[in-house]
């Protein structure tokens, strides 16, 4: 079950996310998260009654014992779970899918074809054993009370009494006991209580051959998909709950496991340290020598975000305050780095055709989808890059040919389609200066969506150059908007914590403190 002291340990989570799901999660977050939270923060920024716990140590290092360990490892794993529910409209849980030679699938096979035969063999002996078999009514009786509503009396006290075990047992002594009668009764009772999704395998529990133990091995079967029919269902149940009081709870175990992980936040001091030091490096110095005035908490925190954009992932761990939403920003980054390579190749068939190719949505709309699908999947280290955009430049030209024919111009002479092959192909450079535009140009359109109000309702102005593409980018800025306010919703304290002490510790250029101090009072 989610939010206990223990991760579910035979499932799998399902990742999958939508665009409404997205909307619906930062529409929340924007309505909650104003300029009256950075009012609070630097009310936390200015106040010396900040938590301690919220600002990096510089205390000795503190040895951890293995009890504290595993006890941080449960609020991490429970505060993952607890993100991934409130965050995630479609999160789920699975039956685990073993790979079909692994070990693990192998083992597991072997152990449940000799427990299975072995209870074939019990009841096929004369007279029968009932040792395995009454183990596993027992197993049953419970699970079937453990799907009860609280109110659901009679059918519990009906189950009781027919799976009493300490009856069934002196019947099993007297070789009285009728196993195929229980069987029976168990698949009534789960045809009562499983969902309708589940009707189907319930009646072929009830057309299943007279072998009780062929019979009980399937029962167990869909006993388990019944089990992870309920957490779900629990799920559901819990998420308006969770959503009320996310903010708090996901605050609160983070908390904790700051106070039992004395290094909990060093990669998200980093994170913004860096960021601290190239905005004070930035910023021209005041009338008097040597002095420059501090960014605000504002300023670095959305610069710290958008560095994430384009984060290395191999090379710089994520800080700790993002691991909950690692999955959501791979998601937005690999979605920028497509639209970006596309948004880089219209921009190079408009500069070398002109006149011919504009104005014509539709050519447009044709190129940009060609592009999409021959470069799907190019966050993939195995993806062969200027393969893909051979084929995308050998494309182009054949539908820009297409379309200048049929609109009586003449086809592409073959030197500017080389010229042409030759810029796609200078896509794959980081040092493509028509790359570095586009990306110059969506970070700033990124920025504009952190400091705009409701930019999900109203989004902001699309820089030139990127209209083939400001839908996609919109929808992506949308879920970027929505991870990050319900990150600064989490977090700020911690942030603000970190940022007070590298200002005025001596561990970032900071100005002078008469100068700090008379920016932060001026906020």
């Amino acid at each position: 079950m989610p939010l206990n002291n223990e991760r579910p340990t035979s499932t799998s989570t399902a990742r999958s996310e939508d665009q409404s799901s997205d909307t619906e999660s930062s529409d929340r977050c924007d309505s909650m998260t104003s300029t009256s939270d950075f009012e609070c923060s630097r009310q936390s920024f200015t106040s010396d009654s900040s938590s301690k716990q919220s600002s990096p140590s510089s205390s000795p290092p503190k040895v951890l014992t293995l009890d504290e360990v595993m006890a941080s490892a449960r609020d991490l794993s429970n505060l993952s779970l607890a993100h991934e529910i409130v965050t995630n409209r479609n999160f789920h849980l699975e039956q685990p899918d073993l790979p079909q030679n692994s070990l693990e699938k192998r083992v597991k096979e072997i152990v449940h074809k000799a427990f299975w035969d072995c209870l074939e063999t019990e009841l096929n002996d004369d007279p029968p054993e009932y040792e395995h078999a009454l183990k596993l009514l027992e197993e049953i009786r419970d699970i079937l009370l453990s799907f009860l509503n609280p109110g659901a009396n009679r059918l519990r006290t009906q189950i009781s009494e027919v799976l009493d075990m300490d009856l069934i047992r002196q019947q099993a002594d007297n070789d009285a006991v009728d196993i195929q009668g229980l069987a029976d009764y168990i698949v009534t009772v789960m045809g009562k209580l499983c969902a309708p999704v589940r009707d189907e395998e319930v009646k072929k529990l009830k057309e299943s051959p007279t072998n009780v133990a062929a019979m009980f091995k399937e029962i167990f079967r869909v006993l388990d998909l019944m089990k992870m029919d309920m957490v779900n269902f629990t799920i559901q149940t819990l998420r308006p709950e969770l959503q009320r009081q996310s903010v708090e709870y996901e605050r609160a175990k983070f908390q904790s496991i700051v106070e039992r992980t004395p290094t909990a936040l060093d990669h998200t001091t980093d994170w913004i340290k860096a960021c601290l030091e190239e905005l004070l490096l930035s910023v021209p110095a005041g009338p008097e020598k040597n002095v420059r005035a501090l960014p605000s908490p504002a300023l670095v925190l959305n610069t710290a975000y958008i560095k994430l954009l384009n984060w290395d992932h191999q090379n710089h761990p994520l800080p700790e305050t993002l691991m909950t939403d690692e999955a959501r920003l791979r998601e937005v980054q690999r979605g920028l780095q497509l639209l970006q390579t596309v948004a880089s190749v219209l921009l190079m068939v408009q500069s070398a055709v002109g006149g011919p190719a504009s104005g014509l949505p539709a050519l447009t709309e044709r190129l940009k989808r060609m592009s999409s699908v021959l470069l799907e999947g190019m966050h993939s280290q195995s993806f062969n890059l200027p393969e893909a955009l051979e084929s995308v430049s050998a494309q182009v030209c054949c539908e820009l040919n297409k379309s200048l024919t049929e609109r009586g111009y003449p086809p592409l002479s073959p030197e500017l389609q080389a010229t042409l092959r030759g810029q796609i192909l200078g896509v794959a450079q980081e040092s493509n200066p028509v790359r570095s535009l586009v990306e110059e140009r969506v970070q700033l359109y990124f920025r504009s969506f952190l400091t705009t109000p409701n930019p999900h309702m109203t989004p902001p102005p699309t820089p030139g150059g990127l209209a083939p593409i400001q839908h996609e980018l919109a929808a992506l800025g949308a879920s970027f908007v929505s991870m990050v306010n319900f990150n600064k919703q989490v977090y700020i304290p911690f942030y603000m914590g970190i940022l007070k002490t590298l200002l005025f510790s001596g561990a970032a250029p900071a100005p002078p403190r008469e100068t700090a101090d008379a920016h932060v009072a001026s906020q």
